[in-house]
């Protein structure tokens, strides 16, 4: 018994010996995580420098945008075939795919050998072999009477500029090398070569690489899938980048699948400190040299030749063998990968390892089993470790795009010394998780391969271009063109006039309404003067003082109110009484109880005026209901709530709409300035015309400011062709059905309901959130319009735009939110063009009034749609010069909002009262 613990005692001496001989001679091989660290941190800086435009050219790791721009959802279905070029075999594959709630597919495949007289031949010979299978593969399968779409598998390093084009491959990699291809339109190849087959028809819908192929089948069974890697013949890998970062292709929204090309990292010498002479001899006898460096110290294709490579040196220093080299070890490609994997084998290691290298005349003693056992360790844990340190590079970078502090994703792998070195994978996960802590990585290994990747990318494809039609079917009416913009702004010209004019202004919609203010400011106006400022959720009161002369100026002080829904919907006194007290606790405030001040009131509802002083509400708007107002003068209303008070007095001067308080504002810098536009919770516009041409008013001199109240426009029908099902969903479950429809088609009140009503429409064909409506999106004003603002913001990630959706309880993928902002962005281009459209006819009314060629006009404008919506000025702009060429319209914005403007207005009335009782 002794003597068996004497003898295992001395072999693992002997062992231990031996392995520490081999650390000591291949020292240069055995990474610490130090080192790795660095090597993570230098493929990162690669990867910036790949995704750049100017630095992509000097790049070694080419980042290669694959136009993958969606992973599998489960919807996909449908017949593909697929052909996979790159590794040692060809494959060709039929791929069934089917939308029956468990994402299952049905696979059949024929494997063809790659002769080297075909990989190393011409390009024409190459392509012809893969059309030539294909064909053969479909007689096999009984397709040849089907027309099926194709998935291409190409492994190479290839410029793409679409899914289904190849603008040319870059290089040959691993061991091919075919003549004529270099340089050249891949696809276009295939394609020719498929053409000489009359007897099948074949559509290449998209080419990829095996590892996209590779992410995209375990993309199928795990929806968390976002890295494709390959660690077989050659090595490298794939991720899902954010488009924002790609500088080589347009756009910036989503996610596209990056092709990183790392198997040529260090071609420019990065990694030179961590080569060594063994990587060095083994890349000049190779069928490229220089080139694929970090490939050629990982890959299968090369490990097996490294091995061979360290022992000669060690048999030739008498380290091995007994110093005696065979005619074996000195030939090129003997110890394959294979034997490697086969010598590292737990319990047969050894006994395989004598085997092998008496295969190799080498007659091995135990002693040189060890040390070459150990030998084959060393170069395949520095594989490990060094794949391992490009992947946490990758998967870091993706944590850091999600701005999350732990990552959890999958990582889906193929290739032949993943699957078949019975130590590999147990290293690499070990050596991932210790280089990046904050990454729960699962590891799923492909079953079927990159092929049917490549038909899951076409399937995907197929899928992402019928929801494509169906999505542009939905926005279609939403997008209209300079002849129906042109055609609404002429329905909206002969409505303004319809409105001045006695006979028809009855049955008008636009009302142009007086407003009986009939000058601008002209400086001269002083004073202090209160103004109130009602037409939202909110009321405002203010204290203006008014400075003349040289120091002209305006100071203001205000404090803002709210006003309840319930008072909003509740009856005419409480409305009015609410009013009175907020004016109450502001003059308290201000301490100025007491005094009797002019004031001027903004009321941003449609009046008819008999005098600047009063006011018959037409109808409410923007949600107010209030009852026993309509018909009613607000300003006897309001009178009348101060008097129930008794607390104070007021000398209420004049009722002005907030498109006129906002153009005197604005008049009042700029004496040009004849327009008001409010593009906000509402929609309005008012301007300066011609007496002569306001018929239901008595006097032909001067000008008087009409306050269109264009938001009732189309309420006759008249733009009924441009209204969608939507419109008439959101007019329906309004408060005034049937009325102000072009202001629920233009106003920030409405926008965030149109695009609800199409989400919910989106939603129910499967094109979003997974076909389930949640209850918040059934909720009537959830989605706000402040929303449509922060989602169409050029500077938000598509992850903010989730987390927005998630805010509102909607469970958003990455590709969901790019169709949310679609939906945004076509709703509020709408309302930015028709709101064009109006303007465009009045400052062409303008035009002709003053009978000029060319007309230079200030537009006032004030709005929180026009304010905060990041596209919604820019857009209105754009259509007014295109709809109105000959008018040069400057755009001013009302910094002081439209109570300002009644109080200038209460200014100007009290100026010119004074001169007229002079």
């Amino acid at each position: 018994m002794f003597a068996v613990h004497l003898l295992a005692f001395h072999f693992a001496k002997l062992k231990e010996d031996q392995i520490k001989k081999v650390d000591r001679y291949l020292y240069h091989m055995r990474l610490s995580d130090d080192v790795l660290l660095d090597v993570m941190a230098r493929f990162q800086a690669e990867m910036v420098k790949g995704l750049g435009r100017d630095t992509n050219p000097t790049a070694t790791v080419k980042m290669l945008p694959s136009f993958v721009r969606s992973l599998p959802d489960g919807s996909e279905s449908g017949d593909f075939l697929a052909v996979d070029l790159g590794g040692s075999q060809f494959r060709a594959l039929e791929v069934k795919v089917f939308n029956d709630g468990k994402q299952s597919s049905q696979l059949e495949s024929k494997f063809y050998p790659t002769p080297k007289e075909v990989i190393q031949g011409s390009g024409t010979e190459l392509f012809s072999y893969v059309a030539d299978c294909l064909s053969d593969f479909m007689e096999s399968r009984n397709l040849k009477h089907k027309k099926l779409p194709l998935g291409f598998t190409f492994s190479f390093p290839c410029k793409q500029t679409k899914l289904e084009e190849v603008k040319f491959l870059l290089s040959w990699t691993k061991h091919f090398k075919a003549r004529g291809v270099q340089g050249t339109d891949v696809v276009s190849s295939l394609h020719k070569a498929l053409q000489k087959h009359k007897d099948i028809d074949v559509d290449v819908l998209a080419m990829v690489n095996d590892t996209v192929g590779t992410m995209m089948t375990c993309g199928y069974d795990d929806p968390r899938c976002e890295v494709g890697l390959i660690i077989g013949t050659g090595t490298n890998a794939c991720y899902m980048e954010e488009m924002r970062h790609i500088d080589l292709v347009e756009g910036d929204e989503g996610r596209m699948c990056i092709n990183t090309e790392w198997g040529a990292f260090g071609d420019d010498g990065a990694l030179d400190d961590l080569r060594t002479e063994f990587d060095r001899e083994l890349d000049l006898g190779s069928l490229n040299p220089g080139k694929q460096l970090f490939e050629k110290m990982i890959s299968s294709l090369y490990l097996g030749e490294l091995v061979r490579l360290i022992l000669l040196k060690m048999t030739k220093e008498g380290l091995l063998f007994n110093g005696k080299v065979s005619a074996a070890l000195l030939t090129k490609g003997k110890i394959e990968m294979k034997h490697v994997s086969a010598m590292e084998k737990y319990k047969e290691g050894l006994s395989n390892t004598k085997e092998i290298l008496t295969e190799l005349n080498l007659f091995p003693s135990e002693d040189d089993c060890i040390a070459v056992q150990h030998v084959c360790t060393i170069v395949s844990f520095r594989s490990a470790n060094l794949c391992a340190a490009a992947l946490a590079a990758i998967l870091t970078r993706l944590r850091e795009n999600k701005k999350l502090l732990r990552l959890r994703t999958t990582v889906g792998i193929d290739g032949g010394l993943y699957k078949t070195h019975p130590q590999y994978p147990k290293r690499l996960h070990k050596v991932v998780r210790r280089l990046v802590p904050n990454c729960d990585v699962r590891f799923l290994l492909s079953q079927s391969g990159s092929a049917k990747g490549a038909a899951m990318v076409t399937a995907v494809a197929y899928r992402l271009a019928a929801q494509r039609k169906q999505i542009d079917a939905v926005l279609a009416p939403f997008l209209l063109s300079l002849e129906t913009l042109r055609d609404v702004m002429n329905k909206m010209r002969t409505e303004l006039e319809y409105g001045l004019k006695r006979e028809t202004q009855d049955r008008a919609t636009v009302k142009m309404l007086p407003t009986y203010v009939c000058g601008t400011p002209d400086g001269t106006e002083k004073g202090k003067y209160l103004a109130l400022d009602l037409g939202g959720t909110n009321f405002r009161v203010l204290l203006v003082k008014i400075r003349s002369g040289r120091r002209r100026s305006v100071r203001m002080y205000n404090k803002i109110f709210a006003i309840p829904l319930e008072i909003m919907q509740g009856t005419g006194e409480e409305l009015f009484d609410h009013i009175v007290q907020c004016i109450a606790d502001f003059l308290e405030y201000m301490g100025i109880k007491g005094a009797r001040l002019p004031l001027g009131f903004t009321f941003s509802f449609p009046c008819r005026q008999a005098s600047i002083d009063k006011g018959t509400l037409v109808g409410w708007t923007k949600g107010f209901k209030a009852t026993d107002c309509e018909g009613e003068d607000v300003v006897d209303m309001l009178r009348e709530a101060i008097r129930r008070r008794n607390e104070f007095d007021l000398d209420i001067v004049a009722v002005v709409n907030d498109t006129v308080g906002t153009m005197m504002t604005c008049g009042y810098e700029d004496p040009n300035c004849e327009i008001g536009l409010i593009a906000g919770t509402g929609s309005n516009v008012c301007y300066m015309e011609d007496m002569k041409n306001i018929e239901i008013v008595e006097g032909n001199e001067g000008k008087m400011c009409i306050n269109t109240e264009w938001g009732g426009f189309g309420d006759n029908g008249c733009i009924d062709n441009i209204r969608t099902k939507y419109d008439k969903e959101v007019d329906e479950g309004s408060l005034n059905a049937g009325k102000q429809r072009y202001e629920k088609m233009t106003s920030g009140m409405y926008l965030g309901e149109i695009v609800r009503q199409i989400l919910i429409d989106l939603t129910k064909q499967g094109l979003l959130f997974r076909g389930q409506i949640s209850e918040s999106l059934r909720k009537r004003g959830i989605f706000e319009t402040k929303f449509l603002s922060q989602i169409e913001s050029d500077r938000l990630a598509l992850l903010q735009v989730r987390r927005i959706l998630q805010q509102l309880g909607l469970d958003s993928t990455c590709e969901d939110s790019i169709i949310v902002k679609e939906v945004c962005g076509a709703v509020s281009r709408r309302a930015a063009q028709l709101c064009g459209a109006g303007l465009a006819a009045i400052v062409e009314k303008k035009r002709e009034n003053r009978g000029v060629e060319h007309l230079q006009i200030t537009v006032g404008v004030d709005g929180t749609l026009y304010k905060l919506h990041p596209h919604f000025s820019r857009v209105l702009q754009e259509t007014v010069r295109e709809l109105a060429p000959r008018c040069d319209v400057t755009f001013m914005l009302s910094e002081d909002g439209s109570g300002k403007g009644a109080a200038l207005i209460t200014a100007v009335a009290k100026r010119l009262h004074n001169v007229g009782q002079k």
